[in-house]
């Protein structure tokens, strides 16, 4: 059985199963030798064979529980009609969607325009030992919105809360449309293989509670109501990452089954405010990944006490950066397994 399955499913295991969000990365030189065999990251992540390759470096270097599919929350755009760049240096770049843009949107079939992304998870589950898990995953409909609406990266994304406020018409075709593509996205890659699935809701933080329900909650809500009722019962997790108090609610109003804590969440005190027996995921400090030694090792253990209670997994506050040494990983996961880490 695998165990992070049977920690979604409310068990509390002695040591909590183990993986890292964006584990599968530039840390590793593996992934850097396939990376440089591709012409640009969207051609990386539409060739099934290197990303499914580059999905199980990780697991084959350091024994991690599941494995999550490497793929990015914008390929969803590409299936609507939108282009989307990567530029070196500069990351995302999108066309700046408007209200004329959104109504030519081609929604209906926009997951199937991403499908190598399917062939994807059926090499990896295919490549995958039985007792590792795969995470499919999508970006969170506000998330991926704003990358539309403001054309990149941005730290206030002031420019689609505007549009968010100014243009609700609009803003909601917007929304419905990433629901029924990122719902179908979801459900092709369960039944490629995915045994769990995960909503990033990467850019959650800094909303009003009222514009957090209608831009995260209640989009989310409507995406697992499509996933299940076409019959996908896998466990869902989501992220709102940076949301607050508005997590809470997430965690009761949405349908997911396991919620994961940022970096900057009390997880014993966000433990006794989600429905009970909710596992939870989280959250080292990936700063601390990148220092390692005794900051390293302080900062597993106060996450590891922090997480008592209940069905934990053990994973960062967010993503593996470039810059992170492989001994620390590894030292990470020698430690929650309980052997003599080597911290360094």
């Amino acid at each position: 059985m695998m165990k992070l399955i049977e920690v979604l499913n409310g068990k509390t295991a002695d040591t909590p199963p183990i993986w890292f969000m964006r584990q599968a990365g530039r840390h590793l030189p593996e992934y850097l030798e396939i990376r440089a065999t591709c012409k640009d990251f969207i051609d990386f992540c539409f060739t099934p064979d290197k990303a499914a390759e580059v999905t199980l470096q990780p697991i084959r270097r350091y024994d991690m529980d599941a494995a999550i599919l490497f793929a990015d929350i914008l390929l969803i755009p590409i299936g609507l009609g939108r282009k989307v760049e990567f530029i070196k240096g500069t990351g995302p770049v999108l066309e700046p969607i408007d209200v004329e843009g959104i109504r030519q949107l081609t929604v209906c079939g926009a997951a199937d325009r991403i499908s190598s992304v399917w062939e994807t998870v059926e090499r990896v589950r295919a490549g995958l030992p039985a007792d590792k898990a795969l995470i499919g995953f999508t970006g969170g409909p506000w998330t991926v919105a704003t990358y539309m609406i403001e054309g990149k990266g941005s730290p206030t994304k002031e420019i689609a809360k505007r549009f968010a406020y100014e243009n609700p018409e609009a803003m909601a075709d917007l929304l419905a449309a990433l629901v029924e593509s990122s719902a179908d996205y979801l459900i092709g890659q369960a039944r490629a293989g995915a045994n769990a699935l995960k909503i990033f809701e990467s850019w959650a933080e800094g909303l009003a509670p009222d514009m957090f329900d209608r831009l995260v909650i209640n989009p989310t809500r409507d995406i697992i109501s499509r996933v299940r009722a076409a019959g996908v019962d896998v466990p869902i997790l989501g992220f709102p990452r940076g949301s607050g108090l508005n997590a809470i609610r997430y965690a009761h109003e949405t349908g997911i089954t396991a919620i994961a804590a940022g970096t900057q969440m009390p997880m014993a005190d966000f433990r006794a405010t989600i429905p009970d027996g909710m596992p939870l995921q989280g959250n080292l400090d990936p700063l601390a990944l990148r220092i390692g030694g005794s900051v390293l090792r302080k900062s597993v253990d106060a996450v590891l006490r922090d997480a008592e209670g209940g069905p934990h997994i053990f994973n960062l506050g967010h993503g593996v950066t470039p810059d992170v040494k492989i001994e620390n990983v590894q030292a990470v996961v020698d430690h929650i397994r309980g052997r003599e880490p080597n911290y360094v």
